[in-house]
């Protein structure tokens, strides 16, 4: 015979033994959901850093295909002024007689032995027009143009004392028409007689980012524009800074801080500029434009909100054409070929990336499911130990 007692003992036993059982399975499966998420979270991060790779793959040919399109845009544009040589750019500069640049281009050119013997000149690394090469006559326009011609004849130093040495002044801040270059300019009879640009390399704030891997251009590491949506915009070709080729001599150690020309005078004056194709590209990549854009037919974003419209003067004086243009490679097609191929893997990898991203989603639907009814199941569980103290401390474990 069982006393009611024992029934009811045994009773609230098997209730408290059922009621850690139970627990124990709830949190077993919040553990196995809680693997779950973690494991296609790391499936999405994995995913979403092998489609930013991809994505800059693609950005890169787009530009390397972009160098094409520059260099063959002159046979479609007939109404630009060739610049075929640094011999033309001077012949150009010298044609402003009354300016600083024309000035010490006549006198390197016509007056060597006198340049020589002036201290001052040797602080002088040169004029912008002359400092940099661009590989298209149309990119070269383009680019003077933006720039302006009081930019692109504005001497170059290297330090502030050699800005000094560039011009005196008497008693009463009038300038001394006897010294620096204002005195050089009167006596080879070309007297200096309009305001000029100065640049000093040393008071520029450089660039502070990485440079391309195994560039012997040493192009700036820029990061390149996204949409708001994070992908690429549609016929970007670069960055104005790295469409510049500079002489090896001028790469290294130009300023006294240890920089090259790039990353002091040419990153000074483009900035982040981008290059598109075509102005409906520019126009439609305006939200990834922060610090202005051109486009190869003609259009300007000076920054966001200003747009250069109308026609624009004309400005003769140029980059001088590299004189190793870039040609059609023989494996354009060939990366144009793997552009596509990795466009299509791209679309598959956002496609790999949606579905574990749902499979994240119902893990995390079914966890919140889960912890719901263990927070509820312990609450009612702990109400019911609360009345029977005694059997739930004797239940197995």
């Amino acid at each position: 015979m069982v006393s009611g007692e024992d029934m009811q003992n045994g009773t609230y036993s098997q209730q408290a033994e059922y009621i850690v059982n139970y627990s124990k399975k709830l949190q077993d499966d919040l553990q196995v959901l809680g693997q779950k998420i973690k494991h296609y979270e790391d499936n999405v991060k994995c995913l979403k850093a092998q489609q930013n790779r991809l994505e800059e793959s693609i950005l890169d040919m787009q530009v390397a295909l972009g160098k094409f399109h520059t260099t063959n845009h002159a046979t479609e544009n007939e109404d630009h002024v060739h610049v075929k040589s640094e011999d033309e750019t001077i012949e150009h500069m010298l044609r402003h007689e009354k300016s600083a640049a024309a000035i010490l281009c006549q006198l390197k050119t016509h007056h060597g032995a006198q340049a020589s013997n002036l201290q001052w000149t040797k602080d002088v690394v040169g004029i912008v027009a002359t400092l940099g090469k661009v590989d298209d006559d149309n990119l070269s326009r383009l680019l003077s143009g933006y720039l302006g011609l009081e930019t692109m004849l504005a001497v170059v130093c290297k330090t502030q004392e050699g800005v000094k040495a560039l011009e005196a002044y008497d008693k009463e801040g009038l300038i001394n028409k006897s010294l620096g270059l204002h005195g050089l300019g009167s006596s080879i009879g070309r007297p200096v007689d309009a305001p000029f640009l100065v640049f000093c390399l040393e008071s520029l704030s450089p660039y502070v980012g990485e440079f391309m891997a195994n560039d012997p251009q040493r192009r700036l590491d820029l990061l390149k524009p996204r949409l708001p949506d994070g992908e690429p915009p549609f016929g970007f070709l670069g960055f104005a800074v790295n469409m510049i080729t500079i002489d090896s001599v001028h790469l290294h150690c130009i300023s006294n801080t240890g920089n090259g020309l790039r990353e002091t005078l040419f990153y000074n004056l483009f900035l982040n500029l981008q290059v598109y194709k075509s102005r409906e590209d520019m126009l439609k990549a305006l939200p990834c434009i922060t610090n202005g854009a051109i486009s190869l037919d003609g259009g300007m974003v000076r920054r966001p909100g200003v747009f250069p419209l109308g026609n624009r003067e004309v400005i003769d004086v140029k980059f001088p054409k590299n004189s190793e243009v870039l040609k059609l490679h023989k494996n354009y097609f060939e990366t144009e070929k793997r552009m596509k191929e990795t466009n299509w893997k791209k679309e598959r990898m956002w496609e790999d990336m949606q579905r574990e991203q749902a499979l994240l989603d119902h893990a995390k639907f079914n966890y919140e499911i889960k912890k719901r009814e263990f927070v509820q199941f312990v609450g009612q569980s702990s109400s019911y130990t609360a009345q029977h103290p005694y059997q739930a401390r004797s239940a197995p474990r």
